[in-house]
Order: C-alpha cells, then sequence, then structure tokens
C-alpha cells in the first residue's frame, strides 16, 4: 500500500523580510528560512509550504494579510505566471538596492579576500522595452492558469504565442503584451498569430513534436534595423512564403526576414541553415560610431544602452594607453575587443564559438581596424602557455565568461602569463567571487562596479580590476 504523502504545513501571518539573490523573499518561521517567490519585504501573509528541507523550505503566499506599503503596481498582466521579470511589484530604487547587496554578499561570503569600497551600482536607464532580443514559443496547449482552471470554462482554442511556463518544456503561456521590448514585438507576434488561425495554420505540439509554426525571434537594434526569424516545425512551401508575404506587407520596417525549417527535437537554431525571405541576412548595431553586424546566431548584450555603459566600465579600468597587448577572453562576437580596439596596441580574442569568431572578424573589418586577432576553441585548449609564448605576454586581460565562470585551467594561465591588469565582466558575482578567490594570490581587488543590465529581474553583471601583486 502506497504511503501517503505527507501534507506540508500553512503557516499564518508570517513576516516578509528580506530578499535572496536568487529572487526569492525570505521569511524566517520558527528559526526556520522559508523562500517566497513574488514576496516584498514588509508583507504579511498566510505561507503555504510547498518543500522542505533540512535547513530551509519553499513556499508560496496562500493569502495576503497586509501588503508591504513597498509594494508597486506590476506593469504586466501577465506577472507572476510567465516566470520573467520576478521583480515587477518592487520600486526598481529597491531592486538595484538588492543587487548591491547581492554583489557586495558574493564577495564577502564567498571570495573572502579584501575588496576595495564597491562603487554604486550603475541603473538602467530604460527599465521598460530595454531588450533588443525576445523569442516566443507557438504551441497548440496554452497553459491554463488555476484561475482558469477553477472558472469552470471550456476553453476550446488553445492556440497560443508566448513563453514557456519555467520547468515544463510542454506548457506555454499565451502572451498578450510583453514591456520587455519595444511594442513592435508585440504587434508582430499577435499578427503572425492571428494569421494562423485565419489560414489554418497548425501551431507546435510540444509533446508530438510536429506543427508547422514554431519559434519566433525578433530583434531590433539600436540603430532601429529590425530581424525576424520564423520557425517552422516542417516545411510547407506554399504556407510558409504565404506568411512571410503577409508579415513582409504588413511590417515593411523589417530589415531582414529570415526562416528556418527545424524538424529535430529540440528548438535551438545554431545547427541550422537561414534562410532569407526579405532583406538582409543580419542587422547593424552602433556603438560610439562603431558597426557591429549581428546574425541571427550572434551574440550581442541584449540591452543595448546598458551595454555601452558596462563596455566603457571595462574600457576605464584596462586604462589603455595605446601600447598594451591584450587579451580580450570569451571574446563572443568581438564587441568588447573591436571597442578598445583603438586604445590598444594589439587585442587577441578567443572564443569557443567559431560563428561567433567569424563574426568579430567581420566586426573588425566593417569598421577598418587592423589590430586584431582572433581564435576559435575551447579556451582551456586554446589559451595555453606555448599560445602566451608564440603571441606575446598580454599587459591586460579582459575576461567575460558564461554564468559557470572560468575553468581552473584557465585560471592557472592567466596567472601564469601575469598581466598586470584583469577586467572581469561578470553575469554571475557568485562564481565570479570563486575565481578571485583563486586569483587572490597573486591579484589584489582594486574597483568593483556592479550595472544592471535586467530590470525587474534579480541578474546583474559586475566589472571587477585586479593588480597584480
Amino acid at each position: 500500500m502506497a504511503r501517503k504523502k505527507k501534507e506540508l504545513p500553512l503557516f499564518e501571518n508570517v513576516g516578509i523580510t528580506d530578499v535572496a539573490a536568487e529572487g526569492n523573499a525570505i521569511a524566517r518561521v520558527n528559526d526556520m528560512v522559508v523562500f517566497i517567490p513574488f514576496g516584498a519585504p514588509g508583507d504579511i501573509a498566510d505561507i503555504k509550504i510547498d518543500r522542505k528541507k533540512h535547513s530551509y523550505a519553499e513556499g508560496h503566499i496562500d493569502k495576503m494579510v497586509t501588503p508591504s506599503p513597498m509594494r508597486v503596481e506590476p506593469m504586466c498582466e501577465h506577472f507572476g505566471v510567465c516566470g520573467g521579470c520576478r521583480w515587477q511589484h518592487l520600486p526598481y530604487s529597491f531592486q538595484i538596492e538588492c543587487k548591491q547587496k547581492q554583489v557586495k554578499d558574493a564577495l564577502e561570503r564567498i571570495a573572502k579576500i579584501e575588496i576595495p569600497e564597491i562603487s554604486p551600482i550603475l541603473g538602467s536607464e530604460k527599465t521598460r522595452e530595454y531588450r533588443n532580443k525576445m523569442e516566443y514559443t507557438f504551441s497548440n496547449r496554452c497553459w491554463l492558469t488555476f484561475e482558469q482552471l477553477r472558472s469552470g470554462v471550456d476553453f476550446p482554442d488553445r492556440d497560443a504565442a508566448g513563453f514557456h511556463i519555467p520547468g515544463a518544456f510542454d506548457k506555454v503561456l499565451d502572451i498578450k503584451k510583453c514591456h520587455l521590448q519595444d511594442d513592435f514585438g508585440n504587434r508582430l507576434r499577435l499578427f503572425i498569430k492571428q494569421f494562423g488561425k485565419d489560414h489554418g495554420y497548425s501551431f507546435y505540439d510540444l509533446r508530438a513534436q510536429e506543427g508547422l509554426l514554431r519559434t519566433l525571434m525578433i530583434r531590433i537594434a539600436s540603430t532601429g534595423e529590425i530581424m525576424a526569424v520564423m520557425v517552422f516545425g516542417r516545411d510547407d512551401k506554399e504556407k510558409i512564403t504565404a506568411l512571410l508575404d503577409a508579415v513582409k506587407e504588413q511590417f515593411p520596417e523589417i530589415t531582414s526576414l529570415l526562416y528556418v525549417i527545424n524538424t529535430k527535437m529540440n528548438d535551438t537554431i545554431a545547427d541550422q541553415q537561414i534562410l532569407v525571405h526579405s532583406g538582409r541576412d543580419h542587422i547593424v548595431e552602433e556603438m560610439e560610431g562603431l558597426k557591429f553586424r549581428v546574425g541571427p546566431k550572434s551574440f550581442y548584450q541584449t540591452n543595448s544602452l546598458q551595454a555601452l555603459t558596462l563596455y566603457r566600465v571595462a574600457r576605464d579600468f584596462a586604462d589603455l594607453k595605446g601600447d598594451e597587448l591584450v587579451y580580450d577572453l570569451y571574446t563572443g562576437t568581438g564587441t568588447i575587443a573591436n571597442f578598445v580596439a583603438r586604445n590598444a596596441r594589439k587585442v587577441i580574442g578567443i572564443e569557443y564559438v567559431e560563428d561567433a569568431i567569424a563574426d568579430a572578424r567581420v566586426n573588425s573589418a566593417i569598421n577598418n581596424i587592423s589590430n586584431t586577432e582572433f581564435f576559435a576553441g575551447d579556451m582551456k585548449d586554446v589559451l595555453t602557455d606555448s599560445f602566451i609564448e608564440t603571441h606575446g605576454r598580454p599587459d591586460v586581460m579582459i575576461v567575460d565568461p558564461p554564468r559557470a565562470g572560468m575553468h581552473g585551467d584557465v585560471v592557472k594561465v592567466i596567472l601564469n602569463a601575469r598581466p598586470g591588469r584583469i577586467v572581469y565582466v561578470s553575469c554571475n558575482p557568485a562564481t565570479q567571487a570563486r575565481d578571485l578567490a583563486l586569483l587572490d594570490a597573486e591579484y589584489r581587488v582594486e574597483k568593483v562596479q556592479p550595472v544592471d543590465m535586467f530590470p525587474h529581474t534579480h541578474h546583474v553583471e559586475n566589472v571587477v580590476l585586479l593588480k597584480a601583486r
């Protein structure tokens, strides 16, 4: 006989006191820490425990008794369901205060090294419509909210164009309006959805892995250029052409209208052929007069305005006089490398993705930058002692690794290369703090500058300057 699952408790009149680094709010019940999504310091609420561990628990607000005076009205009707923008209910001034604290806590608690006073975080000028890239999924079985399920109403039309519900690959929330990108993105997504419904197009079945309308990516550059990449689940030339022709006619401002026929099991298009329906195969971003070619597979910081702020901080920390050899590790499409090249003797960029390195070389060429050189390969395999012997010992290293931080072997090579200065750009202060501890024997932290790239989320970028001891 199966054991009955133990009912987890409901705690009444719990005071929420703080916000955690992962974005959840914190309460303490009987000496137990409880993590609660969508809470605000000052809330008094009944908390239902969903999961209990030895040292902590996870729960949700079952009933709000007294909302915090700090709370603000979320801008989005999908807040709390779609999974994104989890801090819309918090004032932006408090959001960046939390991010500043997150950086400080990570460096003190994880790195456990001597750090200078952390500079005040640089907030984002735009807190709405700040993203230059959005991706949407089409589904024939939209996610029904608890309110819809409890209503008893039948929902025969389940076609959706929106976002995956967190932790559920086959659940898609239909989005009416997203505030993260210029409203053009909403108009285009809703047009394609309605065209598909009006003309009998099948929306993708994520379980059966079949259907015509699959995903849509929209990129809007700071230059005003627009890219739309429509991904289809099968090859149906007549219907594909009809839809793309309609999009082209309705939205003549699209400068790059592309499509992909993806019949494999996952949504990534990194290994897929990109086909041009109309316009160019890329759009152009601009930063301080430099032009950056952005293709459908290119990485480019998704907050264009704040990317300029971030790169200016990195360049200022590098303190280039014009005669330095700079290594730019995890260079991506060479944005930082090309951004600092005019201030250096030479910049060498290294990146794992070969397509990105191809873009980096193009970006140097279109800007008439001749003092850059780029190499593709796994960082720990390319950046070896012999590589440094061949290409020169760097005066400055700029590193911008993924969220996982730097591989231990890369840290060792950096220590052996012993550049005079290291500028460490990170999207994860926790792994950055771990790496700083590994570098501490040879380098001291001179400056720390957090930068907010993603308002209404708990994510924060942090730039650290290290100097050789």
